[in-house]
């Protein structure tokens, strides 16, 4: 077994401990919310026999593994109660996503980057006159992956990162990869940095990293679309991953889920070069405060990419949930808020972490994302 495949089973076994036992339906509300019945063990229990018709969402490819086992897990619990209804989620893309959702064409948006004050203020006139917040329900390193033939991984400092985005360090035996590589067999070879075609929260994820760390190397500061003419990409994680995979010399940026078995580094945090791992993602958000001037239900996370904590893995995705704070169709309203409370349950957050290697939300998380989710009204 090999290395990544080594780090899926300790991220997914993680994933599986700690929590608070929730109701995958939370605990009901005056609004008409879905009453739920704990099991005692952090599974979803009770409330979906009357859920009915089609929920559609879109965004983030970064999520697209876990997306895919939550629509899958949380329909055969409806089924298995009686109720009848049909989620599904199409990867788009982060920028997508929350165009189509501010647009009315979905109930819900999966998203790298959190709604801004414009998107806020507009979702308005789709959510029956309140407004959209966001809960994060996806924690998960981005890895820098990277496909040199012989080398498995390697040490970067955010100095070495950046300047090889940026396109100033061109060759894999640059001196300045060497240092921290002293026993790696660095071949004398063009580097080929590989970015996102689409609007992406995971680029501005990735670029936020760069400008705070590394800001004399990375002047372009955070942004979704990538702003340097040239080079190769691809379009969505997946659209990356292979381009990074079909050439030799090759690097990008991707959810570490989606990895495989290309080559990763690890990462300058202080004096120590950590590797990602769910566990270092999750001490990432466990630094990091809340970011201020947002409505108490729009959690947000303000991570802290400079920290020299020990452990922790700085260049982490939080993916949101974006959703409605009213929603005047009362069947999709109710379906919401059931599919969103099984998301961050206990045996939701089990079911991600298997599927995508993700790193569980904290309990304090859990729980205010939760009273988020009741407060959303229907009808």
């Amino acid at each position: 077994m090999n290395v990544r495949k080594n780090k899926l089973v300790s991220l997914a076994a993680l994933g599986l401990v700690g929590g608070l036992a929730l109701s995958a339906c939370g605990g009901g509300s005056e609004n008409g919310g879905t009453d739920g019945a704990s099991d005692g063990g952090g599974g979803a229990a009770g409330g979906y026999a009357e859920l009915s018709g089609n929920l559609a969402g879109s965004g983030a490819s970064s999520m697209q593994n876990a997306q895919t086992a939550w629509t899958e897990s949380f329909m055969g619990l409806t089924q298995a109660e009686g109720g009848d209804l049909t989620v599904t989620y199409d990867p788009t893309g982060s920028g997508t996503g929350r165009e189509q959702f501010l647009s009315g064409q979905v109930q819900f948006a999966g998203t790298d980057a959190a709604l801004d004050e414009e998107e806020l203020t507009k979702s308005a006139e789709v959510c029956n006159d309140s407004q959209a917040f966001d809960l994060p329900v996806y924690i998960s390193p981005i890895a820098v992956v990277f496909n040199l033939e012989g080398v498995d991984s390697l040490n970067l400092t955010p100095e070495v990162i950046a300047g090889i985005f940026a396109g100033d360090i061109t060759k894999w035996n640059d001196p300045a990869i060497a240092e921290s590589n002293p026993d790696a067999d660095l071949p004398d070879l063009d580097i080929v940095p590989v970015h996102r075609s689409d609007d992406s929260g995971t680029t501005e994820n990735f670029t936020e990293y760069l400008s705070e760390t590394a800001p004399d190397a990375w002047t372009h500061g955070p942004v979704e679309t990538w702003p340097i003419d040239g080079g190769q990409s691809g379009d969505g994680t997946s659209g990356l991953i292979s381009t990074v995979e079909g050439g030799n010399g090759t690097i990008g940026y991707a959810d570490a889920s989606q990895a495989g078995n290309l080559g990763t580094a690890a990462i300058q945090v202080g004096d120590e070069f950590v590797e990602y791992s769910a566990d270092a993602a999750a001490k990432a958000v466990d630094v990091s405060p809340r970011e201020e001037g947002r409505e108490e239900n729009d959690i947000v996370v303000e991570l802290d990419r400079t920290t020299e904590e020990a452990g922790v893995y700085p260049i982490v995705l939080v993916s949101y949930l974006a959703l409605c704070g009213s929603y005047a169709d009362s069947a999709q309203g109710e379906a919401v808020k059931a599919y969103a409370s099984y998301m961050i349950s206990e045996e939701g957050q089990a079911t991600s972490a298997e599927a995508a290697g993700s790193a569980p939300i904290s309990e304090e998380l859990r729980t205010e994302a939760q009273a988020a989710i009741d407060g959303i009204t229907v009808g």
